[in-house]
Order: C-alpha cells, then sequence, then structure tokens
C-alpha cells in the first residue's frame, strides 16, 4: 500500500506553490550557470573611478567600495551560494539517511546511542556547532560545506528513522522477512524506496539551511574568503558602507530571501504533491 501511493504521488498534478517555487529556483539556476557569459561586467575587476555608483543604466544595481560592479559579483556568488547549500545538504542525506534507517529498523541499544548521540548535537546551536568545527582551522570552502552539512545530520538521521519506524511495520516489510531476506536489503530495497519522499522535502528545506548557514559563516569569516562574491560575504564586505551605499548590501540580501522563499514553496508543495495522508485531506483528494 505505501508503495502504491508512493508511486501514485507522482501522478498527482503540480501543486501551484511547487511550480511558483520552481521557476524561481530555475531562474536562480540557470544565473549561476550562466554567470560568466551573461555577467555585464567582469565580476573582479578593481576601478577607483567607479566606486560606490548608485544603480544606474552602466551599473543596474551599482558598484561597490573596490569598483566592481555588483549584479556580476551577485551572479557569481549565486554558484559559490548554491554549491555550499546543495552540497553541505548531499553530505547530511549521505550519513544521515543511513543512520537513520539502520536506527529505526534494529531498535535496540543501537537506536538508543545513535540517537542520543544525535540528540547531544542537537540540543548545540546550529550556528555555534559550525563555528566549533571551524575555528580550529584555517578557513577553507569545503571545510565550510563539511562543517555545515555536518551540523544537519542529526535532523535528516531523525527523519529518517522516524520514516523507518512507520515503514517497519508494514505488510510488505513482514513479507520480506518471510521470505527470508536480510537487513541490507530489505532496508535498501523495500523501505528506502518508500522512504524518498518525506526525504526530499526535508532535503529541500534543508537546503534553504544549509545557506543560510553558509552565509552566515562567510559573514563572520570562517566560509568564503575575498574575493570571493558569495552573498554571505558580500553582505559583511558592504557592511561599514550600508548607510553611505545600501544597494551593495540589499542586493545579495534579496536575493537570499528570494531564493529561500523559492526552496520554501518547492518544499511545500512536494509535501503536498507526495504525502498521500495530507493529499486525501485535500478536496479531490
Amino acid at each position: 500500500m505505501v508503495a502504491c501511493d508512493a508511486r501514485a504521488s507522482l501522478r498527482r498534478p503540480w501543486p501551484l506553490q511547487l511550480k511558483a517555487g520552481s521557476i524561481i529556483l530555475a531562474a536562480i539556476l540557470a544565473m549561476a550557470a550562466f554567470a560568466p557569459w551573461i555577467a555585464p561586467h567582469p565580476w573582479d575587476t578593481v576601478s577607483v573611478r567607479t566606486r560606490f555608483l548608485p544603480p544606474n543604466a552602466t551599473y543596474w544595481l551599482g558598484t561597490d567600495d573596490y569598483g566592481r560592479d555588483v549584479l556580476s559579483r551577485l551572479m557569481m556568488g549565486a554558484r559559490l551560494s548554491l554549491a555550499m547549500g546543495f552540497g553541505a545538504t548531499l553530505f547530511s542525506l549521505v550519513i544521515g539517511v543511513p543512520v537513520g534507517l539502520v536506527a529505526g529498523y534494529m531498535r535496540g541499544w543501537l537506536d538508543e546511542l545513535l540517537m542520543r548521540a544525535a540528540d547531544v548535537l542537537m540540543a548545540i546551536p546550529a550556528i555555534m556547532l559550525a563555528l566549533l568545527l571551524l575555528a580550529v582551522t584555517e578557513p577553507a570552502l569545503w571545510k565550510t560545506m563539511l562543517a555545515v552539512g555536518f551540523v544537519y545530520i542529526p535532523l535528516i538521521a531523525r527523519v529518517a528513522r522516524s520514516v523507518t519506524l512507520t515503514l517497519a511495520s508494514e505488510d510488505f516489510i513482514a513479507a520480506a522477512r518471510a521470505r527470508g531476506e536480510g537487513t541490507p536489503y530489505i532496508l535498501l530495497r523495500e523501505i528506502l524506496p518508500n522512504a524518498w519522499p518525506p526525504l526530499i522535502v526535508e532535503a529541500s528545506l534543508r537546503v534553504v539551511y544549509a545557506i543560510l548557514l553558509a552565509s552566515a559563516l562567510s559573514f563572520l569569516g570562517l566560509g568564503a574568503q575575498p574575493p570571493s562574491s558569495d552573498w554571505g560575504l558580500m553582505i559583511a564586505e558592504a557592511r561599514p558602507f550600508i548607510d553611505r551605499a545600501p544597494w551593495i548590501a540589499l542586493a545579495p540580501g534579496c536575493v537570499m530571501c528570494l531564493l529561500v522563499i523559492g526552496i520554501n514553496l518547492i518544499g511545500d508543495g512536494l509535501r503536498e504533491r507526495l504525502d498521500p495522508r495530507l493529499q486525501r485531506q485535500l478536496p479531490g483528494g
């Protein structure tokens, strides 16, 4: 029944928020992918003569304190910010999903050990845990990505465990055990394919938090380093000039908010489309 519900969810029409979020995300992804070719100016060219220019016909979003085009830096920064968010989320999925599957299926002392360790990590604020992981080493983008991904492993593991606990009591799992299937087969071939809808929804939300956390770390100097054009770093560099040239900080801040809105809409739409229980509550479901 669960497998049938998962397959049937794919045939349902796309909710409006999923369409809207997909359009927003697709536009930002396209901007990031084609940034080197569509950026109106070189993103790292320094010019004293063009410092602090407000938005105009030549520089649509103005220039910063080094005379660099804000729009071009914004486009190039999309690549870094998106890579950090999606990379960190992928890392947390690779570690957290197997941990949650094993904990939810095996139960007993192994479940208690893994979940209590997850509780300890979740008790530490995300920004503090990431700072603890990064403060003892030299800043590097790959370290920031792994630190952000590590922060969200317990949350992913919790969701995977909860789904596994529900699926483990289903008849098709009992049938697999009766056939003599081993634990790896049941986890990978029976439970995991039916657990992906809620995991995808959770992952879409984690991408948002990963991008925000990575930007916060860049703002604090533990993420992207100058002359990179990460959105968090752009806001940090614009802080001393916020009263003189507010457009330097407003541009990356507004695009970051737009990205967060788009991914949240995708998450809500996926939840509505993939969750059979929610679908049955909707008119015509």
